[in-house]
This record gives C-alpha cells, structure tokens and sequence, in this order.
C-alpha cells in the first residue's frame, strides 16, 4: 500500500499539493502562535525596583484574605490604606526609618516674562471672582475650603485628600508607556512625586546638581526621549495640593519604571500627608514582632520588595489579552486548517472514483483501498507538518515582532525557549491530515466496480445516511446551545469565548450539508445570469447543479471565512454600539469630566471650582470596587463607583428594575442582576476597596446590560479612592455658555480638560479600541490565508480535471475566450454559494447576540460589517476566478481533439 500511495502522489501531484499547502501554512501558524503562547504563560522574573535598596518595606496589606470553608480566598484590594503614625513612630524605635509618599506631581517646562508669571502658584488666586465661579455662590463646607496654595490639601481630609498607594491595584504612580504622556489636551508630562529622602531606596544617584534642601527645589528623573530638563530650570509642577513654579536643583538617571519629582521631606508630607510605605533599617523578625499578627501590615523583604513597586502586576496584566489573542488564533487556525484539509480530501476522493472502480476490478478489496488512501494522508500530513514546524519557528519571531510594532503585546514580549509548541505542531497536522481523511477513507472503501464504471459526470448520491445525522446533530448543538443560553444566562453570550467558539458549530453544520444546499442556492444566485441572451449563464447554472461536489469544495473555505469575518467584526461591532447606547441613555449630563489617566485622581482644585459653578448641578463620582463571597466559595470583585445619591438622578438615568436610586445611602448599596443576591432590601456582606467589612443594604437593583452597569455606593464607602470623574448638568433656566466658560476657566488652570456630553461619548464610543480591532484582522488574516489556499488548491484540481469537458465546449464552436469565461463564472458562482450559506450562519450568529441585547435590557441595532464583508468575497471571488482560468488556459493550449480523447 505505501509504494501504491507513493505511486498515486506521484501520478495526481496536483491533487495532493494544495492539501500539502493548506496543512503546511496551518501548522505553520499553530507553531508560530504556539511559541508566542508559551512566551506568555511566565512573565518576566523582575526584581524589586523602587525599593531594591531598602533593608526592610513595611506598607499596608495590599490583598484581602478571608477564610472559607475550602480554604482561604484572596483577591487584590483596589484602595490599600495608609500606614498609619502609630505604627511609623513605633517602627522608628527600632532604627531608622523613612517615610515613602507617592502622589501626582505633572511637570510643564515654565516659560518666560508674562506667561511666567501667569503660571506661578499665584495664579488661581488672579481668577475673576464675579460670575459663574463666584466666592459668593459657594455654601456649606465648600465655601470654606482655601482656593489656592498649599492649604488646599491640608484642609481637606477623607478620601479627596488620599492618593493612590504604589503596589498591586494601583496606577497612580504607574508609568512605563503612560508616564510619558501627557493629559488630553495639555502638555504636561505625566510624573509621581516622592519625597527626596526615598530616592536612596531605589537607589537614585545624582547625575548632577544637589539635593532639595527648600519647598520650591525638585530633583527629577531624566530619560531618553523624556523632557529635556536640567539642573536649574524653572519648572511648573502640578500636584494635589495646586500649582507652583519650581526649581530643579538636581538630576537623577531614571529607572525605567517611573518618571519621579522628587521634593522635600516636609514638602512631601504637606502635598501628601499619607504614608504609603516605610523604609526601616532593622532586622526584619524584630519588624514583624513590634507590628503583632493582626497589624493589617506586609512586612516585606528580599525579593517581595517588588509589591511595593509602582503597579508589579503590570507585566502579567499586559500579557493577559496577549494569550488571550494568540490561544484564539491558534484554535481558528486549528478549525479552518482541518475543515479545508478535509474539504480537499473529500474531492480528491470524490475526483478518484473511477480510478477506485477499476482497482476494484483489478482484485483490490476495499480495506486496501482505504489503507492507500489512508497512507497518502499521512505521507501528506508528515511532510506538510515538518515543513510546517519549520516555516513555523522561522516566522515566530516575525509575528512578535509585528505584535510589539502593532502595539497588540508590550514592547518588551520576546520567545523564550520552549519547544513543545512545535512537537504539538507536527503532531496535530499529522493527526488533522489523518481525521479529514478517514471520512473519504470510509466512502472510497465503498466504491464498486461496476459502479464507478457506470457512473456519469453528474453528481449523485452526495450525502449518505451517516452525512445526514451528522449534520442534523451538529445544527442542533449549534442552535439548541445559543438558545438555551438565551434562556439561562443571555449575558454568558456576549463573552470572548462565546461568539468566537460558537460559530464553528454552526459552519460545520452547513459545510456538511453543503452538497444539498448547494444546487437551491446555484439556482438562486444564476437565475438571472441564465435569462440573459447567450448560453453561459445556461451552462452555469447547469454545471453548478451537476458538479455538486466541486462546487461544494470551493464553497467550503468561503462559507468559513465569511463567517468567521461577519460574526467576529459584527459582534464586537455590536457590543461597543450597544454599549455606546448604555452610554447615551445612562447619561445625561451636558458635560463629563475624568482625570484623563486610568487610576489618577483629579486635580481637587478643579473638583472645588467645578462645585462652585453658577447655574450647574455637579455629581462628583469615585471609582473603587467591591468583593463578595459568592457560596462561601469564591471571592468576587466588582468595580463600583461611589456617588452622592442627591446628584445621581439629576446626570444620569440607570435601567432600574427594582427599588430606587435614592433610597442609597451609606448603609446601602445599589447591584446589579449579575449578583445571587437582588432583593430589595436583603443585606449583602461585602468588603470595600480598602478592605473593610461590610454589610449594606440593597437599595436597588440595575439591569445586567452589557456588563457596564456596576454596583454603586456612597463615599463613606469608597475604600479611600479620589475622585475621578464629574458630571455636570446645567440647571434649569441657568445660562449654559456661562456654566461652559466657568468649567473651561477652571479646568485650564488646573491642568483637567472639560468634554461636553458629545465629545464624551465620542471618544467613548465605537471604534475606539484600536488594538481589539487589530487583533480581529490578525485573526482573519490567518483565516483568509489558509482559504486562499484552500480555493486556489481545489479549483486547480478541479480544472484540470476538466480537460475533456472543455475540450468538448471547444468542439461544439466555443472560442478560447468564451470557455474562459465560462470556467471563471462557474468560480465566481461557487464563491457566491459559499458566502450565502457564510451569510447565513452569521445572520444566526448575530441575531443571537441582539436577541441576549434584548432580554439583558439594552435596545441596540445589529451592526453588519459590510465593508469587511464585501472586501472577503471580492478577494476569494478573484482569486478563485484566477486560479480557476490559469490552468484552463494552460489546457486549452493543446487541440481540441487531443484533448477529447485524452484518458483520465
């Protein structure tokens, strides 16, 4: 059988080289994912950073813990509390000690004359005082607040006047990428400040100048690409507690994990009173032992000193969406690449009929002809694998390279040195070769003699008994699923894994019924094609409805392509229009404002000024988290944002479907229908941003919607967190160029940039996610690729196994011209059959995700990506009409008549 099969490869080579094409590119690609993948299952192993230096770090715990009856749960605390006095004063018994402070602290480079003077602290003292931003307008404690200088900060207290803590769940003092930009619409370069004395922690060295000994003297970090600042510049520096030129009397080689302004140790202290974390020269036991057991501190030494570094989680986070991506292309890759190789073995089989019949009349049995066919695909599947794992690990390295270039993986992503993915790779085309055979295997077994001799050129009998049941049974999975989804639990639908997986089932359902969908569709698509004068639509119609079997191999890669393309753009499409219109219902403010960076509190000067607006109805808001044990089980972390409930309902309009927004107060909480507990006024016991215990009342519960709609809670209940975001609504009768002007004027001077409603939902809305949307083309490229295959690969066989039928069209008076463009209509025509039934099963796909919309409360349209969708059956429709004309030109170049009485 092995020199039989050699024999056969040798003969039909054409047969057998798009097959070995199609597994090459596919296992290719798995490799490639594949080592990628693994490059992401460890991050890099980095040492402590900020404090690399430091003997012993002790900081609040930055994990909640809490015992359950299968062990204890921890989950990461969004707001980690301060060290408190006693404990710095009790520590300093020890030894020496030293107090950390990270807060904002963004640097403008100060100009000259005028504009200098514009910018010193004095500046928001020098705004009009009349008009919408009046002293007068203010009451309450906010009229009593200072407006400007350093006292902002020392009159505040509560959660305004907390930072951000370094360490795990905080990005106030990340930086990397982020630090070096600067705020929409301004240009300050986004930096943390410390205080001087924690600079030998790292350690920081002086480059040049000295050390800050005044309130008006900063050192700061210098980096290549960063500002150009040196010792003696005039620098605006924008913190927490205003704005205020400074001197840079030194200069420090930046680490690389942070952009820092570092000040006086008093200074630090008044901009920041917190202390975040503290340095303390002992040993470490005696640490831990002045502390007790129940302290609430880490004591942290040797190498988890790191959790004390800005954001130590950075790396692993970032590689998150990485493994996410690379695991979704290498499973697509894996689907399509063993639908096409089994499409192509189903013709090729398909083709070889009447060769099967006369080696069943020569005397072979049908287990030896299944042996032969069997033994060609793994030849096949072998070869195309090694070349496969070997085109693979040479283009690894490309694809993380354009992941890096793309912005889709951090710069820093390289492959490590696994080599399993490329065992898996070969093994898998292999075993992909050899599954999508044995079908084929089954059906040229069952092939005899007399039959195939008998057998005409017109397909019959293309769906046996065994096609049939599984078709049935593989539609049913991929509708009863979905629908019993929608019953259930509608928001499981809208998951990553769900509309990516969810399609396969349902193009496997109708690539199996392919054969008897194919002639009704033809039909269809060439029912006006064959009214027109001329006999080519005639013959197109007809050899479509009589090559049931070619026009199905070609159908099949495009009905999978289309769909992928269709389902994939139109639902992540659909969900960012459907949250775009959560949005646009759920917020009717005139102007939101938000500190610009993920994780920065905004500027408290700006938050004063803002609540002092003339004619504006302000709702100041706090993003911060809460955990619940679900089922004494699993700890649960959900993001919240802590309002004032007064002002909720004058901005905003949340689905509600149960109790009332202002029924929340500091002993309530409001949840969503996502949670096991929404009744009406049942308590919840829940655990607040900064690890505190609570239990709070439900006061009312929101729809799920797409998973925007978060749990709500006061500011007692905001676990330490600044605020970061401000809706403004101008009140009734008020003048709202003015309220305008009012937020413009206060947002300039404190750095914050005021967006109207519509700009808001502009920036917030569709389309914004540029690395989602390179993911999905990276995805669809690798799809289109192994279809090009695929299609070029099967219109070559099938075309020049042809020869005689166009040799007969040319004897019967067709021109060259004229076959040609027959054989290319008949291409286009499958192409078309193909991207129908894709249409199909993506229309069902969409119509799934709308119909989970619908039931979670969100009324959203359905968006078709028609752009995409025209573009993938524009390019298969050429490419098919290419591959399908070279080889008939090629044939038609020989006489007629030698090509008629050619034998097969």
């Amino acid at each position: 059988m092995l020199m039989l099969a050699l024999s056969g490869m040798r003969t039909r080579w054409i047969t057998f080289v798009g097959s070995f094409v199609a597994l090459a590119l596919g296992v290719g690609l798995i490799a490639a994912t594949g080592l990628a993948l693994a490059a992401t299952f460890d991050a890099p192993e980095r040492g402590p950073e900020r404090f690399a230096a430091a003997p012993v770090v002790v900081r609040a715990a930055d994990h909640l813990r809490v015992d359950t009856p299968t062990g204890t749960r921890t989950k990461p605390l969004d707001h980690p509390g301060p060290v408190g006095p006693r404990t710095a004063y009790r520590l300093a018994a020890l030894g020496r000690t030293v107090e950390d402070r990270t807060f904002p602290a963004d640097v403008t480079a100060a100009r000259t004359g005028a504009d200098t003077k514009a910018a010193r602290i004095g500046a928001d003292a020098k705004q009009p005082r009349t008009g919408p931003g009046t002293t007068a307008a203010r009451t309450g404690a906010d009229a009593k607040q200072p407006r400007t200088g350093p006292d902002v900060t020392a009159a505040r207290s509560g959660a305004d006047a907390k930072q951000p803590r370094t360490g795990t769940g905080t990005t106030a003092a990340r930086t990397g990428a982020d630090a070096g930009k600067s705020r929409p619409g301004q240009d300050a370069e986004a930096r943390v400040g410390h205080p001087w004395p924690v600079a030998a922690a790292a350690p920081y060295r002086l480059t040049s100048g000295r050390a800050p000994a005044a309130p008006g003297e900063v050192v700061v970090t210098t980096r290549p690409g960063g500002a150009p600042l040196r010792t003696g510049d005039r620098v605006l520096v924008r913190t927490p507690a205003g704005n205020g030129p400074r001197t840079v009397v030194g200069t420090v080689a930046g680490r690389g994990f942070e952009d820092a302004v570092f000040f006086t140790d008093d200074e630090a202290a008044r901009i920041s009173p917190d202390i975040d974390a503290l340095v303390v020269h002992a040993d470490a036991t005696a640490v831990r032992r002045a502390l007790g057991p129940d302290s609430g501190m880490d004591v942290l030494t040797g190498h988890d000193r790191r959790r004390a570094d800005p954001d130590p989680d950075r790396d692993a986070r970032a590689l998150v969406s990485v493994n996410a991506l690379l695991g979704t292309a290498a499973g697509i890759t894996l689907f399509v690449s063993a639908a096409v190789v089994a499409s192509t073995f189903s013709f090729a089989v398909a083709q070889r009929r009447r060769e099967f019949g006369l080696l069943r009349t020569a005397g072979a049995t049908p287990g030896q002809i299944r042996r032969t066919v069997c033994a060609e695909a793994v030849l096949v599947g072998v070869l195309a694998s090694a070349a496969g794992v070997w085109l693979g690990a040479g283009g690894a390295p490309l694809l993380v390279g354009r992941m890096t270039g793309a912005g889709l993986a951090p710069p820093w992503f390289a492959l490590g040195d696994a080599s399993w993915p490329l065992h898996t790779a070969f093994w898998t085309g292999v075993f992909v070769a050899t599954a999508g055979a044995l079908v084929s295997c089954h059906r040229a077994g069952r092939t005899a003699p007399t039959e195939a001799l008998r057998e005409a050129a017109v397909d019959s009998r293309v769906m046996p008994a065994s096609r049939w049941a599984a078709a049935v049974l593989v539609l049913l999975a991929g509708l009863g699923l979905p629908a019993l989804a929608l019953a259930v639990d509608p928001g499981d639908l809208l998951g990553r894994k769900s509309y990516i997986t969810r399609p396969m089932l349902l193009v496997v359902g109708f690539a199996l019924l392919a054969p008897v969908l194919v002639r009704p569709v033809g039909r269809l698509l060439t029912w006006l094609p064959a009214r027109l004068p001329g006999a080519t639509g005639v013959l197109v119609r007809e050899n479509t409805a009589a090559g049931v079997r070619r026009t199905a191999a070609v159908a099949a890669p495009v009905l999978i392509t289309v769909a992928l393309a269709a389902t994939l753009t139109g639902t992540v499409a659909t969900l960012e229009e459907a949250r775009a219109a959560e949005s646009r219902t759920a917020t009717t403010a005139d102007f939101v404002v938000t500190s610009g960076q993920e994780g920065r509190p905004m500027a408290p000067a700006f938050v004063e000024r803002a609540r002092a607006v003339e004619g504006a109805v302000v709702s100041v808001s706090r993003s911060t988290a809460v955990t619940v044990l679900e089922e004494d089980t699993a700890l649960v972390t959900s993001e919240a944002r802590a309002v004032d409930p007064a002002r909720l309902a004058a901005v905003s309009e949340l689905p509600v479907t149960a109790g009332r927004l202002s029924d929340l107060d500091d002993g309530a909480i409001v949840v969503n229908e996502e949670w096991l507990t929404t009744r009406v006024g049942d308590r919840v016991t829940v655990w607040l941003g900064d690890g505190r215990k609570a239990s709070l009342r439900i006061a009312a519960v929101l729809a799920t919607g797409t998973g925007d709609n978060g749990v709500y809670v006061t500011r007692r209940n905001a676990g330490g967190a600044g605020v970061d975001r401000i809706d403004v609504k101008v009140a009734e009768g008020a003048d709202r160029r003015a309220v305008a002007a009012a937020l413009q004027s206060a947002g300039a001077a404190t750095g914050t940039r005021v967006t109207t409603r519509a700009e808001w939902l502009a920036a917030t809305g569709p389309g914004t996610n540029d690395q989602t949307r390179t993911g999905l083309r990276m995805i669809l490229g690798i799809a289109l690729l192994c279809t090009a295959t695929a299609l070029a690969n099967t219109l070559v066989m099938a075309t020049s196994d042809r020869v005689r039928d166009l040799a007969v069209l040319r004897l019967a008076g067709a021109t060259a011209p004229q076959v040609l463009r027959l054989v290319a209509a008949e291409a286009v025509v499958a192409v078309g059959v193909g991207a129908v039934l894709g249409g199909v099963v993506a229309a069902v796909n969409l119509l799934v995700v709308w119909g989970a919309l619908v039931l979670l409360g969100v009324m959203s349209a359905v968006v078709v990506p028609w752009g995409t969708l025209g573009l993938v059956v524009a390019a298969a429709a050429l490419l098919a009409a290419v591959s399908a004309v070279l080889p008939a030109s090629l044939a038609l170049r020989t006489r007629p008549v030698e090509l008629a009485g050619a034998r097969e």
